[in-house]
């Protein structure tokens, strides 16, 4: 859809103030014509998709290659547009995504789930990591207390004990 740019009257009441010669004339004028987005900067939709806290944080992930769009490496300036496969690592996690709507403005959480569609392997495949960090944590119990001073000293005479032998 095209719209103006800028539009703009200038109505008798305002050219009286600058000058008498143009009092009674009525100018319209107006400059060109823009076509609607259909694509916008990769590091601005992932920042207001809410994949990252900051637009320089996602930028940071983009120029380092933690960003993907249709398989291929995309710095933070490529543009995306709707129907776009991207593959985003943070961390361990990695999310594979089609964008399904574009923008350049960061609303709340339900809002910028609807800019995208996750992948069900994807979804899948984070969860299954999820449940391994779970099991591997799941046996390990923190101590109840910090350990005290006769305790700390017998930790490290066991240490130097082991390191001697080997």
């Amino acid at each position: 859809m095209r719209r103006p740019l800028f539009s703009c009257i200038l109505a008798e009441s305002l050219l009286k103030k600058r000058g008498s010669w143009l009092s009674g004339m009525v100018f319209v004028v107006e400059v060109g014509m823009a076509e609607e987005k259909n694509s916008i900067r990769l590091d601005k939709w992932l920042w207001a998709a809410r994949f990252f806290k900051t637009r320089s944080l996602a930028a940071k992930a983009a120029n380092g290659g933690k960003v993907h769009i249709n398989g291929q490496r995309a710095k933070a300036a490529k543009t995306v547009d709707v129907g776009d496969v991207l593959t985003i690592t943070i961390g361990t996690m990695e999310f594979v995504v089609t964008v399904e709507a574009l923008s350049a403005r960061r609303g709340p959480a339900t809002i910028a789930r609807q800019l995208y569609e996750e992948s069900e392997e994807s979804r899948e495949k984070r969860e299954s990591q999820r449940a391994l960090r779970r099991m591997a944590t799941a046996g390990h119990s923190s101590p109840a207390r910090r350990p005290d001073k006769r305790e700390r000293r017998k930790i490290l005479e066991f240490i130097r004990k082991n390191s001697m032998e080997s």
